[in-house]
């Protein structure tokens, strides 16, 4: 085997294959983008080379920069991970005349499978079964739109060369089209340089079902059982399990032979992945081939009891696969989840910012534990723009589902983050929810569930405004200590009389106020929700949930824990409740068994006499990116839901549209601009 690799990656796939490589005794170089000079798939190597700019484009992407790293370190060998490089037939080429390893498939292979209209013609040849569609060469937009007519919607318009969701829309209308052709076609262009499309039959209430396969370079090719990825949200996955709930063994032995069919047909050498998508009837068609690993690799890793990584730097070596088919055994059920940096209530957008404070559960070792830990970040790192906002992935393994999915709210209730938004709470809700928890899959899921899963924002409760003052008391407490004297006292103590002050936090539907009150009795909480529903129950627009209930004892305490967060305890009236609480600047996330909740501290006196600048109904920024398209003029009259801008971030086209019936006043930014979160972007006039 080779001595020195170079992974031509970052993040936890990069920390993931450095731990294997050390492992196995090998020396590691890691590149980095000046973005992630400090990252920690940096510090896991033995050598870092630097690439260039944050802008994938300007670093990860550059062929010619990371081969040159490889030759300035002795490098024998290139891992590209996913993403970036790893499907990019030219690259795979430089490198074999480089005489450097890629550790992947040949470059025919990628070529054969990077097209996804040629592949499936391929697979066609080859017997495996196809959802009706159109998947030529002719990309005339007439031609296209006929073409969608023929099949029937809705209708699914997908990237060629993509993959991850990127280059994919369905259409429901007609009318709806050209328009999503042409989004389709510049997120295809900017992700994979490619804008050539296919389309196909969209299914309905369809399950993602994708098989693992392995094939060496003497010949043998095998299939490591399948994974379920179903559950998605903008055609990106959100949770992975192996097995596949309700897979029949006749079912995953014809699966599994129609993969090996579409790697050999390619002459496929390494790990990949046969994607399908599969109707409630047991049919099933291909989809697509990902000439690489996978994200969710780790749930095969936890059922097989394998490392991939190891298996494809040994195959890469030219060693025969370790295992025959028939010595590959399923033990158990796996489940992954992928901690986004993203807020789910603002349809899934990233959450740009700084880790103020992150803890993950324990990490066990990647196959001999019942939780796994894969992450590429750390507290301080910052979550950019650049790149995928995931900050770790939550692996998990129990002898049946429901072991694993009890196991997954364990690993999702130790997971602590401060300093963006995360999904954490609705992975929690995932985990809870009765179709997921009875395996009712399909790709539709979270929007079918949306009522439960993305539940509108509803006023803080009594449990989170009562914690969330005990965290603000704590605060206080803390830099009393550090300015010490009668004069920084601020407990409210007064000789023989009461004393008050008001606390104003803006939650997610507005701000509340919570009136603490020192007595010769002790501490009263005045809140304006109900203390009944502070258990976890749902006092959402219900007369109790709105009601005051008046001044009650209060009692609070709080203390640190190993891992930097506050444990705070409050007690109000007959009601207890326990949390952490981070602070970041103002902002708190407040964290319990129940609810995870943000919450801005909120001084109105420190806003006296502000005025917000009037720009009507405007549009402004949800997330810092770049303008790409703006299809409307200023004068030109719109109706509410109207696309009025395209911004790019996160490497995903994000649509602006109306917020109300109204005229286009002013266009404040153009095409090509990269704009900050919040900034106002196009004024409107009623």
């Amino acid at each position: 085997m080779f001595d020195t690799l170079l992974i031509a990656n970052r993040g936890e796939i990069a920390c993931r294959v450095a731990a294997t490589a050390r492992r196995l005794g090998l020396r590691t170089v890691a590149v980095y983008s000046d973005a992630d000079a400090r990252a920690p798939h940096v510090s896991a190597c033995d050598t870092a080379v630097r690439l260039g700019p944050p802008e994938p484009r300007a670093s990860y992407l550059r062929a010619e920069a990371v081969l040159e790293a490889a030759r300035r370190t002795g490098a024998q060998a290139i891992h590209p991970g996913y993403g970036f490089l790893s499907e990019n037939e030219a690259f795979a080429q430089a490198c074999a005349q480089a005489g450097i390893v890629f550790v992947g498939p040949p470059a025919s292979a990628i070529a054969a499978m990077g097209s996804k209209s040629a592949a499936k013609a391929l697979m066609a040849r080859a017997g495996v079964p196809l959802v009706p569609g159109y998947h030529g060469q002719d990309q005339d937009p007439a031609l296209l739109r006929r073409q969608a007519d023929a099949i029937g919607y809705p209708v699914l318009i997908k990237a060629s060369a993509g993959g991850g969701g990127k280059g994919m829309r369905v259409v429901e209308r007609p009318e709806d089209f050209a328009g999503a052709l042409a989004s389709c076609q510049r997120e295809a262009a900017s992700s994979f340089g490619d804008d050539k499309v296919l389309i196909e039959r969209y299914l309905q209430r369809p399950r993602h079902i994708e098989i693992q396969v392995f094939a060496d370079s003497h010949g043998h090719c095998v299939h490591l059982f399948e994974r379920d990825c179903s559950v998605q949200r903008r055609h990106q996955k959100v949770i992975e399990e192996a097995p596949a709930p309700g897979m029949t063994p006749e079912r995953r032995q014809a699966m599994g032979e129609a993969a090996i069919a579409a790697a050999r047909a390619v002459g496929y050498v390494g790990a990949g992945t046969v994607e399908f998508i599969a109707e409630p009837d047991g049919r099933f068609y291909f989809m697509e081939m990902n000439t690489r690993l996978q994200v969710e690799h780790p749930v095969t890793e936890m059922v097989t009891g394998l490392d991939l990584v190891e298996w494809q730097l040994r195959v890469a070596a030219g060693e025969p696969l370790p295992l025959a088919q028939e010595q590959l055994r399923l033990s158990g059920h796996a489940i992954e989840a992928r901690l986004y940096a993203e807020n789910p209530d603002k349809g899934f957008l990233p959450s740009i910012g700084t880790l103020a404070h992150l803890a993950l559960p324990p990490h066990a070792a990647f196959a001999n534990g019942p939780v796994r830990v894969d992450g590429g970040v750390r507290a301080g790192d910052t979550i950019s723009p650049h790149y995928d906002p995931m900050i770790a992935k939550l692996i998990v393994h129990g002898q049946t589902r429901d072991q694993a999915r009890a196991r997954m709210l364990e690993a999702l209730a130790a997971t602590q983050v401060a300093g963006v938004q995360t999904n954490a709470a609705f992975l929690a809700r995932l985990m809870r929810d009765p179709a997921f928890a009875q395996a009712d899959l399909d790709t539709g899921l979270i929007e079918r569930r949306r009522a439960s899963l993305l539940p509108e924002p509803q006023p803080a409760d009594a449990q989170a405004l009562a914690l969330a003052c005990a965290a603000a008391l704590a605060q206080q407490d803390q830099d009393q200590d550090q300015a010490p004297g009668p004069w920084s006292a601020r407990d409210g103590w007064r000789l023989g009389g009461r004393s008050g002050r008001i606390f104003y936090w803006s939650g997610p539907a507005g701000i509340q106020a919570a009136v603490l009150a020192r007595t010769p009795q002790g501490l009263t909480l005045d809140t304006d929700a109900d203390p009944q529903a502070g258990d976890g129950g749902d006092s959402r627009d219900t007369d109790a949930g709105r009601r005051r209930a008046g001044a009650l004892p209060f009692a609070w305490w709080a203390r640190r824990d190993e891992t930097g967060a506050l444990r705070i305890s409050a007690t109000l009236g007959p009601r207890s409740w326990q949390a952490l609480a981070f602070w970041h600047g103002q902002t708190l996330h407040l964290q319990s068994r129940e609810q995870w909740i943000v919450l801005q501290r909120h001084d109105p006196l420190a806003h006296a006499g502000e005025q917000a600048p009037d720009h009507g109904a405007s549009l402004a920024a949800p997330m810092p990116g770049k303008i790409i398209a703006i299809p409307v003029q200023a004068g030109q009259a719109v109706k509410q839901g109207q696309p009025l801008l395209v911004m790019e971030a996160m490497k995903m086209e994000h649509t602006l549209t109306a917020p109300a019936d109204g005229v286009v006043g002013e266009l404040l930014y153009g095409v090509g601009d990269q704009v900050p979160e919040g900034t106002v972007l196009i004024a409107m006039q009623d």
